[in-house]
């Protein structure tokens, strides 16, 4: 499973709405291992907190404290993918209809999501 949680574009119309659930509909038809879709408003809210570049870079250093900026993000909707197996991430980030339903994509989303595999036992 391929899952990402986004934050929508507060004014995206309906028109565009549509089309990313029209175009989110197509990845089984289009891409080759997927072969289902889900999407919708997650039923609570996901905060994702990120600091600014120069409070992560001192984190990473191992510093036990920094001070600095948080940015907050609160990912209301989300999209997951069954796939077949892992190569077939590797096809459908690839894949030339990817490019087309990202355009319409990034029409409803925020840039930056929250995203996760699952990968079955």
């Amino acid at each position: 499973m391929h899952c990402f949680a986004f934050s929508v574009v507060e004014t995206a119309s309906d028109a565009e709405w549509q089309a990313f659930y029209k175009a989110t509909d197509q990845l089984p038809l289009k891409i080759p291992g997927i072969s289902r879709v889900w999407y919708g408003k997650l039923r609570s809210p996901l905060n994702q907190f990120n600091t600014t570049a120069e409070v992560g870079k001192q984190l990473r250093a191992g510093a036990e404290k920094a001070t600095g900026d948080v940015i907050s993000r609160v990912r209301k909707s989300g999209v997951c993918m069954e796939m077949k197996n892992e190569g077939t991430l590797k096809t459908y980030t690839a894949h030339p209809y990817h490019k087309e339903w990202e355009a319409i994509y990034e029409k409803v989303r925020v840039a930056g999501t929250t995203t996760f595999d699952i990968i079955g036992e």
